[in-house]
């Protein structure tokens, strides 16, 4: 299991409601990518879709561009555009 790594990945706004969960885990290949774990819940939920160009990422507190690799124990977020007023 040395080439996969294992992410956190904190779920908000239409990704939460969607995969019914704030938190899970996924485990993916060494060297992958963050735009990865939005790819992967959008192939498990087509409904987010709609979200894919217009999601912004965070890695371990920090903004990041979907194409940040990700390490073993990372903590990833996915934060799609919010509304309100």
């Amino acid at each position: 299991m040395s080439n996969r790594i294992r992410v956190t990945v904190k779920l908000f706004a239409a990704y939460q409601e969607v995969c019914g969960v704030s938190e899970l885990a996924l485990h993916l290949p060494c060297g992958a990518i963050v735009g990865q774990v939005r790819d992967r819940l959008i192939e498990q939920y087509p409904e987010l879709e709609q979200w894919r160009d217009v999601t912004r990422f965070g890695l371990n507190l920090q903004f990041v561009e979907p194409n940040a690799v990700l390490q073993n124990g990372d903590e990833v977020v996915l934060i799609p555009p919010v509304s309100g007023g």
